[in-house]
């Protein structure tokens, strides 16, 4: 059974084809860390949805959740919408052990990684 699991938390769109790269990121991920419970929940438009997905978690076993939020930058929903749900999260689950990561588009490394594929993309004609 797995105690850790890794949320790539996402905004949502209505078009379902839009959650397709972060299904691949959500598959890496998992192979990359498979004693680790990952998966993906939405703010909105999309299902699971954050508080939803943590209740399965709970209901496996888990007992030690990490979020990603997969946004490029911090707005209002990592400001505000995020924070208020981790609260209402960690009320109602106060067994659970939660964290949230900062947004993956501030961290350097991801920030690098795009600028080469910009960089690369120059000589793709």
């Amino acid at each position: 059974m797995k105690t850790r699991a890794l949320v790539m938390f996402a905004h949502g769109a209505r078009d379902a084809r839009w959650a397709i790269p972060f299904e691949r990121l959500q598959a890496l991920v998992q192979q990359q860390s498979p004693d680790v419970e990952v998966s993906l929940a939405f703010l909105e438009l999309m299902t699971p949805r954050l508080p939803e997905l943590v209740q399965q978690l709970e209901d496996k076993g888990v007992t030690e959740v990490t979020i990603v939020p997969v946004f490029f930058g911090r707005g209002g929903h990592l400001l505000r919408d995020l924070p208020e749900m981790v609260e209402q999260l960690k009320h109602d689950h106060p067994e659970l052990t939660m964290k949230v990561a900062g947004a993956v588009g501030e961290d350097d490394g991801v920030l690098n990684a795009i600028a080469k594929y910009c960089v690369d993309s120059l000589g793709a004609q």
